[in-house]
């Protein structure tokens, strides 16, 4: 009988003994899990185009999935064509002025100035032989003062062309000046910016999709005007997905950035999607009215983002979820789904 009540005695010890020590374990897991109550929250663009015009075409539908580059909407096109032919006829006649300034003078354009001045000195020794004459005659009483002034004018002004067609076949041998090339060559880069222009926004008249996503909402149609500050599309992108909770200000501490999470939904019961702590806000705020509790009116808490995996892309913008963190776990990096930002 003694060694009954002994075997039991000890049995007794280490049951006991195995009890405790599993609810120490248990407590302390339970301890460790911060449980976050939130909603699914994705980003969102608005897509418009940059100038005012008219729209001729939508080619996706709300609720299609588009890809990166894919073309989504276009403009009327007629106007920015016009725009860009002018601008290329424009840069076309400045490379031809410039063209003609870097070659200077043809030959034959310095043949002709040479020829000019050549005539213009065969006239001023034909007009001062004549004034001679008529010089000589009114000495004589030949021919009248008249005459005489009159040909001295023409002499004088015969010496005056051939000054100018001097100057001017000087001119035609140097060639243009360099102030004149520089000129033409700022107002050649000018044109083809001007050029530049024209097509970017012929480009912009086409709307792509920036990123993979799901189109949410159709704005306008075709024949509507659309312009910079009037949405033609919004497009809710599928990567990446996160959860937008709520951290009271006395668990703030227990969180890092990169620590693992574990995401549920009632709408997929029993099934688990992994993420992490990505952002942990700076700042305090009350808690918004979609959190609040009668315990937390009055509390402050900070806004959290928690990243989600969502390959199967089960989880959808506003969804409702509950998200638990082991906050003795250590912070990951990288993170369990590379590549969100």
């Amino acid at each position: 009988m003694t060694h009954y009540k002994l075997a039991a005695t000890a049995f007794l010890i280490l049951a006991g003994t195995a009890g405790t020590t599993l609810y120490l374990r248990n407590g302390k897991s339970e301890a460790s899990t911060l449980t976050l109550y939130g909603n699914i929250d994705i980003r969102q663009v608005e897509l418009s185009f940059h100038d005012p015009e008219h729209i001729a075409q939508i080619l996706v539908k709300e609720g299609e999935r588009v890809s990166q580059g894919q073309l989504l909407a276009v403009q009327a096109l007629e106007r920015f064509g016009y725009a860009r032919d002018q601008a290329a006829a424009r840069l076309e006649v400045q490379q031809h002025v410039l063209d003609k300034l870097l070659h200077g003078s043809r030959p034959q354009e310095i043949g002709k100035a040479g020829s000019d001045v050549k005539g213009a000195q065969a006239a001023v020794t034909l007009a001062q032989k004549e004034l001679g004459r008529l010089q000589h005659l009114a000495e004589r009483k030949l021919t009248s003062a008249e005459s005489v002034d009159k040909a001295k004018a023409q002499y004088d002004g015969a010496r005056e062309n051939l000054q100018a067609l001097k100057e001017q076949y000087a001119l035609t041998s140097i060639g243009p000046r360099r102030e004149d090339i520089q000129a033409a060559q700022a107002q050649l880069k000018a044109d083809q910016a001007a050029l530049q222009l024209a097509n970017q926004s012929w480009q912009d008249a086409h709307l792509h999709a920036p990123r993979d996503g799901i189109i949410q909402n159709r704005i306008l149609e075709p024949g509507d005007m659309a312009n910079a500050q009037t949405p033609v599309l919004t497009l809710a992108l599928t990567d990446p997905v996160w959860v937008r909770t709520y951290v009271p200000e006395t668990e703030l501490g227990k969180l890092r950035q990169g620590m693992p999470a574990v995401i549920n939904s009632d709408s997929f019961p029993g099934k688990t999607y992994h993420g992490w702590v990505g952002y942990l806000s700076p700042t305090a705020e009350f808690t918004p009215k979609s959190v609040e509790t009668s315990e937390l009116r009055t509390s402050l808490v900070y806004q959290a983002r928690i990243y989600a995996c969502n390959a199967d892309e089960q989880l959808r913008l506003g969804m409702p979820v509950t998200v638990r963190i082991d906050t003795l776990q250590a912070p990951s990096n990288p993170p369990a789904c590379p590549g969100v930002s």
